[in-house]
């Protein structure tokens, strides 16, 4: 299948077969410790694979280099041994409701971290803009 390329393409339009992202969307954004644990596993790639699960449209997860928690323990690399549990922050895009409705299968999967949510205009999704 051959996608062209549309001039002017804006969020919430698609090419055939991609996913659809309105302009006006929320950001929902997760802290969490590298160590966190789901079922034996990362809990930042548990999130991520319900997600993906849940048709989300995309997730990312990024680390970083120091932080600190509700404990105020201080989490870097800049101490001379291997840092663990280093802060890694969740971020996923998409329609208030399909937010609003992933936050209870999210609130199975954590212990503790932060969950905050913010409204976003989405400008660009997908390839060359086209959704």
């Amino acid at each position: 299948m051959t996608t062209q390329k549309r001039a002017g393409g804006t969020p919430g339009e698609a090419a055939s077969g991609s996913k659809r992202l309105p302009s006006e969307a929320t950001l929902l954004r997760i802290f969490v410790g590298e160590d966190d644990r789901s079922d034996g596993g990362p809990l930042y790639e548990a999130i991520v694979v319900k997600a993906r699960e849940a048709g989300l449209a995309g997730a990312t997860v990024l680390r970083g280099p120091m932080g600190f928690g509700a404990s105020s323990h201080l989490h870097t690399t800049k101490i001379l041994r291997l840092s663990q549990d280093l802060p890694l922050v969740i971020e996923i895009v998409d329609s208030k409701d399909k937010i609003t409705a992933f936050l209870p299968v999210l609130d199975a999967l954590m212990g503790s971290g932060l969950v905050t949510l913010e409204k976003v205009q989405v400008i660009r999704y997908g390839k060359d803009g086209a959704g």
